[in-house]
């Protein structure tokens, strides 16, 4: 396992609304296993979800993202180009459905020296009440 900086940047614009950007460095931990490389860090007041783990799988084709954190606080999502996944975002204000259809999934980490990025771009709908564009970009430095 290998210690790490990352900067995460979340993009998103929903109809009739400006886009809105989220950015932060934290620290977290990296480490492969076959394929896949694993990311782990803990979320912070920026994101809106402080007190959450996030861990992220990474492969050639997809990347998987699952968040857990205090009072069985949690979600899953996955992202593979041309695929649709529903899942249940828990929210501070309870759980919402969600469904994510992945435009693209790009991986650009390099395995072996632990640096690189991965980049998610998809449409999102939370049970129909807002859709929208989001943008995912993971750099490990």
């Amino acid at each position: 396992m290998k210690d790490i900086t990352l900067k995460i940047t979340g993009k998103q614009s929903y109809e009739d609304a400006d886009e809105d950007q989220m950015e932060f460095v934290t620290d977290g931990r990296l480490y492969v296993r076959g394929n896949s490389a694993y990311i782990i860090y803990d979320e912070s007041e920026v994101s809106g979800m402080a007190g959450c783990r996030t861990t992220i799988r990474v492969d050639d084709r997809s990347v998987k993202m699952k968040r857990t954190g205090l009072s069985g606080f949690g979600t899953e999502l996955y992202f593979e180009k041309g695929k649709r996944f529903n899942s249940v975002y828990d929210t501070p204000y309870g759980p919402m459905g969600i469904e994510v259809l992945t435009e693209h999934v790009r991986n650009r980490i390099d395995m072996e020296k632990g640096t690189g990025s991965i980049d998610v771009e998809y449409q999102v709908s939370m049970e129909g009440l807002a859709e929208g564009r989001n943008k995912l970009i993971i750099e490990i430095m």
